[in-house]
């Protein structure tokens, strides 16, 4: 069978033969053109601290060993800025020894700050699920700069199946750009497709946001009725660079304008440790279609989920801080980003999560 990541249609088709299974019948819109939305269970438990299973371990029996107290959230329940939770997931797998998987934050989940991963019995990394494993999953949830509520159902994280690999090379990345434009302007090709920070706006001088550090609780399923000013900070700049506080969280945009094909799915991964002390994203799937024009997507960019860690660091426009992984999909989904699905960042420039009105 055709190697890559599996779309919509094979997704569909895993449900169906219960190598995806879950508690409740799947929702409409949870399977996304090249990945499937995790829902959250019933019950959250506070922990002591983050952890993986380890091999030959369950998390439910680590949850046991670091349980502080578990929280119903059955009627909506707050999970507190600054503490630890583990969620049992709706959805569970029984893989095919060929199909691997790999999960991440949804878009909105990282633009509220929330570090949010995936765990599984026997897991030795975040947010990989190896190869035919058979068993439940986990969300762990640490809220970084504000307190959420949060439902039974609600899609935090999402995953995307692969057979195989199917990573692009770099001539091959180079290959695809000259075919259709993956960025707009020079490509910076080297292992995958670097992009970077936008700092000089074409009008004006806001280039991003910084979270505030004390604010009220958002409820999660509340769309466009926030303030932005009640959670945020603006972030301007009329000399091209800002200077990051440790600790601070931010949301900046890619100078570049990006472009995912249909046959094609990218992840968003760091640039290199040494380029400078921060992180630059938390959700980093990009779906077949993100930012392709026929699916009204042209002139897409890049939001960036920035912190700072260990001093204050200065960034300057145009700086290289990140970089796609290109991957060829195992064949076209039958769906694609932004084409009728009702995707919240197609077309996209700097903007914060959907639950905020626009500033």
């Amino acid at each position: 069978m055709t190697t890559g990541v599996l779309p919509v249609q094979e997704l569909n088709a895993m449900i169906a033969q219960g190598a995806i299974s879950a508690d409740l019948p799947f929702a409409e819109g949870q399977v996304q053109p090249a990945s499937l939305d995790l829902r959250l269970g019933t019950r959250a438990y506070r922990v002591r601290a983050s952890f993986l299973a380890g091999t030959q371990r369950r998390v439910a029996d680590r949850i046991a060993e670091f349980q502080m107290h578990e929280v119903d959230l059955t009627g909506g329940a707050v999970l507190e800025k600054g503490c630890v939770y583990v969620v049992p997931l709706m959805e569970r797998l029984a893989l095919p020894e060929g199909i691997q998987a790999v999960a991440n934050a949804k878009s909105s989940t990282g633009r509220l700050d929330l570090l949010t991963r995936t765990i599984t019995d026997g897991g030795t990394e975040f947010d990989r699920i190896p190869r035919g494993y058979s068993g439940p999953l986990y969300a762990e949830i640490c809220p970084r700069s504000f307190s959420v509520l949060v439902r039974p159902g609600m899609r935090l994280n999402q995953i995307r199946f692969r057979r195989g690999q199917a990573v692009l090379s770099d001539a091959d990345l180079t290959d695809l750009h000259a075919k259709v434009g993956l960025v707009s302007g020079t490509a910076v090709i080297s292992d995958g497709l670097g992009f970077s920070v936008d700092l000089k706006p074409a009008s004006g001088s806001l280039v991003g946001y910084r979270a505030k550090p004390h604010t009220g609780v958002i409820d999660l399923d509340r769309i466009g009725q926030y303030d932005p000013a009640e959670f945020w900070e603006e972030v301007r700049s009329r000399d091209g660079r800002i200077i990051l506080d440790p600790g601070a969280f931010y949301i900046l945009v890619s100078r570049e304008a990006v472009t995912i094909p249909p046959d094609h799915a990218a992840e968003m991964a760091p640039y290199l440790a040494m380029v400078g002390e921060f992180r630059v994203h938390y959700a980093g799937f990009f779906d077949p279609g993100f930012g392709w024009a026929e699916a009204g997507g042209a002139g897409s960019r890049g939001v960036l989920e920035v912190r700072c860690h260990e001093a204050p660091f200065v960034l300057e426009h145009g700086q290289v801080v990140g970089r796609l992984v290109y991957e060829r999909m195992a064949s076209a989904p039958e769906t694609l980003y932004g084409a009728g699905i009702a995707s919240n960042y197609q077309g996209q420039g700097l903007k914060l999560s959907k639950h905020f009105r626009a500033p």
